[in-house]
This record gives structure tokens, sequence and C-alpha cells, in this order.
């Protein structure tokens, strides 16, 4: 359809009648493993305790507009491949668009507030357990859908079939200078602002890891050594209770050692006393520690994937305003946004433990509610 006319004429552009038979294939395999993952993802918090943490909450929040995305969003845009025409009518179209837009803003502002709750974790742990407290988690996960509800649903009447990507969007010439405004704030700050969170995270880290190293070196697993000014407990990533292990996914737990350790605010000396307690307390630290950078990397990994899988598409709307490119090379730019809602639960069960741990109780829970009626 001509985005100028009534919609009318709903037919794909002619220029990519034959690539549509892969993006069928594709959108069937998003569909499927997109579907599958986000789902096990859902039954793992809902069956595992251990990873119902304030981190997980955030995520769970992504695995939910992951899910509409791949469980209702892409299977009608297979179906339009397929036939190569949009099926559903004109109210459908503009429900699909504000949908699909939603989808998107939840995972990018989902991203932003994982990444702002690590920095806030490792800067200070005590800000941590008062800004992310389970009091406060509802608002956090209730605030991307609101923002996202806000910023795209004014859109609604320009919501419209796009024959050069195969799917309902904003009609972009329409929602100028509207439009071009939300995509930078929304890819452009957005993203932004998470790469510099990582970026912030990552240089705490490694002055504490230099910091720490110093101490072991100078101390020697004797007398009282204090740890390098300006570095503490929260600075290197390591602390005990809540704090650390909820986002790191473990469990809480207390230590029961004889080693005294002062956690005070940023900027403060930590003292270190004792003997063998020290130097257990040590690297039960250090193990802390490896786990919220673990927890970390997959965190940033996240962002890649999406930055990765968006940047074609976002690129092109940028640069190619006046539609110059090929349409076969928008409709690949477009296609490639998919691989995103699929691709997380992938990273969970491969760079988490919990999270491996919590599938593979869901499948053995399934396992057994499935040979059950044969054992009786």
């Amino acid at each position: 359809m001509d985005p100028n006319s009534s919609f009318s004429n709903v037919t794909c552009h002619p220029a990519v009648v034959n690539y549509r038979y892969f993006g069928a294939l594709l959108g069937i395999l998003v569909t499927a493993v997109g579907t599958v993952g986000n789902v096990m993802t859902v039954l793992a918090f809902a069956t595992d305790k251990k990873i119902r943490t304030n981190l997980n909450v955030l995520i769970l929040n992504l695995t939910v507009a992951d899910l509409i995305y791949c469980a209702f969003l892409q299977p009608v845009t297979t179906d339009t491949f397929i036939h190569f025409a949009w099926r559903q009518g004109e109210g459908m179209c503009r429900v699909f668009g504000l949908v699909l837009f939603l989808a998107n803003s939840v995972s990018i502002f989902s991203l932003i507030l994982i990444a702002m709750s690590r920095y806030v974790l490792i800067s200070d742990t005590r800000r941590f357990d008062r800004v992310f407290s389970r009091h406060m988690m509802p608002f956090f996960v209730a605030l991307p859908w609101l923002l996202g509800l806000a910023l795209f649903g004014p859109l609604w009447n320009i919501y419209v079939f796009l024959p050069p990507v195969c799917t309902c969007s904003f009609h972009r010439e329409r929602g100028r200078p509207y439009t071009t405004i939300l995509m930078f704030f929304m890819f452009g700050l957005g993203l932004s602002c998470i790469g510099i969170f990582y970026f912030l995270i990552h240089r705490k880290v490694k002055a504490a890891a230099q910091a720490l190293d110093g101490y072991r070196l100078e101390g020697d697993g004797r007398g009282r050594k204090p740890m390098a000014a300006g570095v503490s407990t929260a600075d290197s990533g390591i602390a005990d209770g809540p704090s650390a292990n909820s986002l790191s996914g473990e469990a809480p737990t207390r230590s029961t050692d004889a080693t005294s350790v002062e956690t005070a605010a940023p900027g403060t000396e930590v003292v270190f006393q004792g003997g063998e307690s020290e130097s257990s307390g040590c690297q039960a630290k250090r193990s802390s520690s490896a786990e919220f950078r673990k927890v970390t990397r997959m965190c940033f990994a996240m962002f890649l994937v999406y930055v990765t899988c968006y940047f074609p598409f976002c690129f092109l709307h940028v640069v190619d305003g006046k539609k110059r490119a090929p349409v076969l090379v928008h409709m690949v730019a477009g296609n490639f946004t998919w691989l995103n809602s699929c691709i997380n639960p992938i990273l969970y069960a491969i760079m988490n433990r919990q999270f491996k741990d919590a599938y593979l109780g869901v499948l053995r829970k399934g396992a057994n509610l499935f040979t059950r009626p044969g054992r009786q």
C-alpha cells in the first residue's frame, strides 16, 4: 500500500516478492525459539525462588516484552510474509504498530534500568538497597510500560502498513518532526546512557581490582593492613548481604567466620582483621566480586545484542530519509531487529549459572508431569 493513500491496497512491495520466503522462514524460527525461550524464563521465575531477585525482576520485564513480540506480533508478521499482504485490517494494523513500539521501548527502558542498577550497586550498596528496594520494584516495572505508552500512543492515527518492510509501523513523513525527535531520544540518548553506565562500571571495577591486588601484595596475609584509600567494598563490587547477591543471582548468604570487615561508605577505608579467617573472608569477597562481574557481563551482552540488531534499522532511518537505498536493504534491516527478542534467553542460559539451573529445573518438572500418567 502507498502510505499516502487510504488503507485499501495492502500488499508488500513487489521488489521483495522472492525474499518473502526467507523472511517467512526466519519469522517462524524467531517465533519458535523466542516463544519457547521466553516462556521458559517466565516459568523459571515462577518455580525457582533463587532467581527472584531485584535485578531479575527487571529482566523479567524485558522477557515479557520479548514474549509479546515473539508469541503475538511475530506470527502476524510471518503470516503477512507468507501471503505477501496484510490481512488483519486497518484497526489491527494500528494495534500492531502501537504494541510493536511499546515492546521496543520497554526493552530499551528496562536495559537502562538494569545498567543503572548495576552502577548504583557498585557505587553505593546502601543507596541501592534504598532505591531498588522490594517496595520500589513495582514502580520500576510499571515505568517502562507507562513511558512507552505515553511516547508512542500519540502516533495512533499514523500507524500504517509499510510495503518496503512488509509490516505496520508509523508513517515517517506524517509523524515528523515528532517521530524524528522520538527515535533520537529512544535510540540515541537511551542507548548512549546505557553505554555510559557500563563504561563507568568498567572503570570502577578495574580501579577496585588494581587496589585489591596492591592490598594483597602489600599485606601478604600478615597483620593489619588498610585497603587503598578511596576504595570500599561497594566500589569493588564486593558486598555482603542481599545487595550483592540480589544482582548476582545468588541467594542471600551471611558470613559466619571471625573476620571483621568494616563496610563503610564509598571513599572510606576498609580494615581487615584476623589470620586465617581473613584469608577465607577475602576469598569469599573475591568470589562475590567474580559473580558480580559475570552478571554484569551478561547484562552488557544483552545491551550489545540490542544495539547490533537495531543499529542497521536506525541507521537507515536517519541517513535514508528519502528512501534512496534499495527496498531489499530496508527489508533486511527491519528483519534483523527480529532476532533481538529471541536471543536473550540463550544469553541467560550460557552466561548465568542460576538461570541455567532454573531452566533445567523447569525441564525436569515438565518431564515429570509428562511421564507421571504412564507411571500410574
